[in-house]
């Protein structure tokens, strides 16, 4: 049984071709992504890396969302690790993962994600090192007190995926002392309470319908990419961020390039025509304005907005590691097909151009 409160809407199969349906296809390419970055670091670059980068990754998205959330999901004056822990659970459901929830006082309060574990997709969760954990709960739950003026809150962390537990749990517990840095993320043994869905906190449906959780689960996906390219180039370089982003999104690309168009209801024949409809379909499920053309037996496709690094003026190399997910997508679709990129949108040019056709 399920214990995300949106599972109703989140894993409804949706008509294919219908927006939603392009919502759920968007967030299931970047969400694989993800997934696929933190196994190829991990296994090209080592678990002390991948560690590395899951920290920057995690404290990059915190800054950018962790308070700007709290009206929304409606956390506003609530105590400090309450509205923390309250954070964590809501915006995880959203993402789709499977949590649960337990106030134990207006000063502790727990969160517990249970498996099948959203950011370890299926036996990824054997590949993926503790680093990755100690990571992000460094770079986000461990700085949540700093973020909201709170010296006194920390995270205490009671159980991880890696090590053969429950999966992630622990408890937001504001002290009565200020802590150092080291004290801010704790790791004890300590066992869990019972969860009780009736103390769940929940979202009004009618300021969260389908739609905007549709959209908002999308977006939870791609912030990760948006987030975690710009801090690949910044930790490994231009060079090799390029390529270590272009093959893992090569690799997605082309291994969930069939599920992607089924969802988009593109699964016609081969050729660059359908590929590049293929293309416009996901670039405009992701709120990019795009368009395609015939060339002859070829085609072109002109993307003349970038929303997934909106406010961002990333580096070239992010754009070489993105454009691996069409490739890839290219390869799975045609193998007799390349893919030419004519203009670049975020080096001056008016739009993202490619041109699809033979080798």
């Amino acid at each position: 049984m399920s214990r995300n409160p949106f599972a109703a809407i989140l894993r409804q199969p949706q008509e294919p071709g219908t927006p939603s349906a392009g919502w759920q296809a968007a967030a299931t390419l970047y969400h694989a992504y993800l997934t696929g970055l933190i196994l190829l670091l991990a296994n090209r670059r080592g678990a002390k890396e991948v560690g590395e980068w899951s920290f920057r990754l995690f404290r990059r998205q915190h800054l950018a969302k962790f308070t700007a959330s709290f009206e929304k999901l409606g956390l506003g004056g609530l105590p400090d690790a309450v509205a923390a822990a309250r954070y964590h659970y809501l915006a995880n459901a959203i993402g789709g993962g499977e949590g649960t929830y337990h106030e134990e006082s207006p000063q502790k309060a727990w969160v517990h994600f249970r498996h099948p574990r959203w950011l370890y997709a299926g036996a990824a969760l054997c590949g993926v090192p503790v680093e990755v954990s100690h990571g992000f709960l460094r770079g986000w739950y461990g700085h949540n007190g700093v973020s909201m003026g709170n010296p006194r809150l920390g995270f205490v962390c009671v159980s991880q995926d890696m090590t053969g537990q429950y999966g992630l749990a622990g408890y937001f517990r504001e002290y009565d002392h200020d802590l150092t840095e080291d004290e801010r993320l704790q790791f004890v043994d300590e066992p869990i309470p019972p969860f009780d869905p009736a103390t769940a906190p929940q979202l009004d449906a009618a300021v969260w319908p389908p739609e905007r959780l549709h959209k908002a689960n999308r977006n939870y996906a791609m912030d990760y990419i948006a987030n975690g390219l710009p801090e690949l180039v910044d930790q490994f370089g231009p060079d090799a961020a390029a390529e270590l982003g272009r093959l893992a999104g090569h690799l997605i690309g082309a291994q969930f390039h069939t599920e992607v168009a089924q969802r988009l209801g593109y699964e016609g024949p081969a050729g660059a025509h359908a590929f590049a409809a293929f293309m416009a379909a996901l670039s405009q499920a992701q709120d990019d304005t795009t368009e395609w053309s015939a060339d002859g037996d070829a085609a072109l496709v002109r993307q003349s907005s970038w929303r997934l690094m909106r406010g961002q003026s990333p580096d070239p190399a992010v754009f070489a590691a993105w454009n691996g997910l069409w490739q890839g997508a290219l390869a799975a679709h045609d193998p007799t097909l390349e893919l030419t990129v004519l203009g670049r949108l975020d080096t001056g040019d008016q739009a993202f151009e490619w041109r699809i056709g033979l080798r």
